[in-house]
């Protein structure tokens, strides 16, 4: 089973035990307005996200990983690879995501989680180029895009909501530079 530990989080692959905390995340409407339509998920929603980011890591060897703090073992997020869904045009890349429940915003734990991902991705999983796709506008993402070293590729829209985003782009040479 693959796992990640940095030195505040544990990032594993989903359990049922999951479902419950991280479907009442998915219910904040504060943490959804930046994924995907903006639209809250509802339990049902939950758990076809948790069966398709399994679904990926058995098909792909990577996916979205459960992210919980190791002192206290609660489930606060989700931080993963994947590829990016509705986009034709990122058909063929592996995108970064992340979410966190509200509380646990602010505290660098999204860089954390995501720099350890990163590393995964590149070092690990072999992949030579990692995107983000960050719905323009959302400053918090964007500061931690640019803490994993990721540059702005273009801008696009989204082809069914029609909102504007940035694509940003890694490599394994700049990473390692």
């Amino acid at each position: 089973m693959t796992e990640i530990r940095t030195p505040r989080l544990l990032l594993r692959r989903w359990s049922d035990d999951d479902l419950v905390p991280l479907s009442e995340l998915h219910a904040d409407s504060e943490v959804m307005r930046w994924i995907g339509d903006g639209s809250v998920l509802d339990l049902d929603g939950t758990a076809e996200a948790i069966e398709r980011w399994e679904e990926e890591w058995d098909d792909e060897g990577f996916g979205v990983f459960a992210v919980e703090l190791l002192a206290s073992g609660e489930l606060i997020g989700a931080v993963g690879l994947t590829v990016p869904e509705g986009m034709p045009e990122l058909a063929h890349e592996v995108g970064i995501v992340w979410r966190l429940g509200r509380s646990f915003w602010g505290q660098g734990y999204a860089s954390e989680a995501a720099q350890a991902t990163l590393e995964f991705a590149l070092q690990d999983r072999g992949l030579d180029r990692v995107v983000c796709v960050n719905r323009t506008g959302h400053e918090e993402s964007e500061n931690v895009i640019r803490k994993l070293g990721m540059e702005q590729d273009r801008t696009t829209t989204h082809p069914e909501s029609g909102a504007l985003l940035t694509l940003y782009t890694i490599d394994l040479t700049e990473y390692e530079a």
